[in-house]
């Protein structure tokens, strides 16, 4: 808590500024608002800029710096004046407002550098009986004219400070107060019923501000109406972490935080993989394109952001079992599609039916490519690089159904030879040979259409992942695979993947790599039998 003590204010070295004060319904005052104080701040600036010319006689300091303005006396019930002696003195009977007065100032050695106090006086001094005087940052000096009994009703600090000194004591000063502003309006709702009311249209910030000031002066009304607002009122952006650490302050302290906490917590055990797992079952069988499209879009961003953590390793955990669990789902639900479109009766079927079919299976390919993006982005795809790998039976008919229905399924065959190239997931020699064998000539098949069709389709990047591919195989079936794919390229052009970089280095490693290496080996061998002669 911030020094106090008793302490004359020394005359001439207040420059007065005449502040709009409401009364309260209690009688009391209310603090101004924020822009008075900044106004009043802003007013004063100049006074404290250094000056280029030479240093000011010692008599300018005797003129009245206030403006004629400030010579009447103010209309409102309660006034700002200098913070002086003067008014320490008043009693019961002076209830009149008198006109502010300035008295002369001594000259000092370097004025220039001596710090300016703007004095705001609050409350009434013709009732009151005793002042608490707040001394601030950019010379702030705030005159409080209070009841010391309404302050050892409601402070534990105050209270205990009084009973420390005489209780006679007039005048108690706060020195170096962080937030004057917020010491003044706690202090003013000390004498308000209902708190809740006057909070009701502030800012969670400036709440905050309030319960950081009524913690340290013990003020525990004040605490609890600020808890209540702060469990109420919706936490916008960066609020939330603001609230979260100032309630956790509080709670080491003993006071309970608890309704406000749970909206950020909850007591459940075991509760986030149950909870992820119906959130996915219900993307996954979403049938209304949009809402699926940007929830999985949301969905993905925010597992990459677990991954970033520093235990994201926990929360692999969490979704492991429930994603590979639903690629088996999906990827049973693609056969029995396949099958039900390849039945030499399916002709017999009508078309509106062949039409939601075709839905369901590119419903079902996006459900697999998006839970290959969650594998991916954790590091986890392998196993279903290995289970894709194994569809034979899925790729064997994949011929039989039009292109219009299957394309979508090549989405996801892109998507692994893209991530393997990338090094984002590394599958076995044998995984990756049999994913070559099953799945290349089906994406061969359907590369026109995934081009005009497929959105996200990138043609470089994936025939980069699908050249890598190739070239981690040992060197005869890097050869089978591309004089295949030569052959089908010949025929299809733009219409199948371009491998040329592919071909190059496989090229090399065939026809130009053994003879370079035979003659480096002859090379050592002739240089070693010069040296034994």
């Amino acid at each position: 808590m911030s020094e106090i003590r008793l302490k004359r204010i020394e005359q001439g070295q207040a420059n007065i500024r005449n502040v709009p004060i409401a009364v309260t319904p209690e009688g009391f005052w209310c603090c101004p608002s924020p822009v008075v104080f900044q106004k009043t701040l802003k007013a004063q600036n100049p006074l404290n800029k250094p000056k280029t010319t030479s240093p000011p006689d010692k008599n300018s300091f005797q003129k009245n710096p206030n403006p004629p303005t400030e010579r009447k006396p103010s209309a409102t019930p309660l006034r700002a004046a200098i913070a002086s002696d003067d008014h320490q003195n008043v009693g019961p009977d002076a209830s009149g407002v008198s006109t502010p007065v300035v008295t002369e100032r001594v000259s000092r050695p370097k004025v220039e550098g001596m710090p300016r106090k703007v004095a705001i006086e609050f409350g009434e001094p013709g009732t009151s009986d005793m002042k608490v005087v707040l001394l601030g940052k950019q010379g702030f000096c705030v005159k409080l004219s209070v009841h010391r009994s309404v302050l050892v009703d409601n402070s534990i600090y105050f209270g205990d400070k009084f009973s420390e000194q005489e209780s006679s004591l007039p005048c108690l000063e706060i020195a170096d107060c962080e937030d004057v502003e917020i010491y003044v309006e706690t202090v003013g709702l000390m004498y308000c019923k209902e708190m809740k009311q006057r909070m009701i249209k502030q800012s969670v910030s400036r709440v905050l501000r309030i319960l950081k000031v009524a913690e340290l002066l013990g003020f525990n009304k004040c605490i609890q109406s600020c808890l209540e607002y702060l469990e109420a009122v919706p936490w916008v952006g960066e609020e939330e972490e603001k609230v979260v650490s100032s309630v956790l302050r509080l709670q080491n302290e003993g006071i309970g935080v608890t309704p406000i906490l749970k909206r950020v917590s909850s007591d459940v055990t075991n509760a986030p993989k149950d909870t992820l797992s119906h959130i996915m079952e219900l993307v996954l069988k979403s049938n209304e394109e949009r809402g699926r499209r940007e929830m999985k879009s949301i969905v993905l961003k925010l597992l990459r952001e677990n991954n970033s953590l520093p235990n994201g390793a926990g929360s692999t955990d969490i979704c492991y079992g429930t994603i590979y669990s639903s690629c088996r789902s999906c990827l049973n639900s693609l056969l029995c599609l396949f099958k039900q479109v390849a039945d030499p009766g399916s002709s017999d079927i009508p078309v509106d039916n062949k039409e939601t079919v075709g839905k369901r299976i590119a419903l079902e390919a996006d459900n697999v490519s998006w839970l290959l993006d969650i594998l991916a982005d954790r590091q986890a795809a392998d196993e279903f690089a290995q289970m894709w790998a194994s569809q034979q039976e899925l790729a064997n008919l994949h011929e039989k159904l039009p292109i219009v229905s299957r394309y979508h399924v090549s989405c996801i065959t892109a998507r692994l030879f893209v991530g393997i190239g990338r090094g984002e997931m590394l599958p076995s020699k044998d995984t990756r040979h049999l994913l070559l064998q099953t799945w290349l000539q089906p994406l061969i098949n359907d590369y026109s259409w995934l081009q005009h069709g497929c959105r996200s389709f990138d043609r470089k990047v994936v025939e980069e992942g699908i050249g890598r591919t190739i070239l981690t195989l040992p060197l005869e079936d890097q050869q089978s695979i591309l004089l295949a794919w030569l052959g089908s390229f010949l025929k299809a052009g733009d219409n199948c993947p371009n491998l040329q970089r592919a071909f190059e280095v496989w090229w090399r490693r065939t026809f130009i790599r053994p003879h370079v290496e035979k003659q480096g080996n002859q090379s050592q061998s002739d240089s070693s039998t010069t040296s034994k002669n």
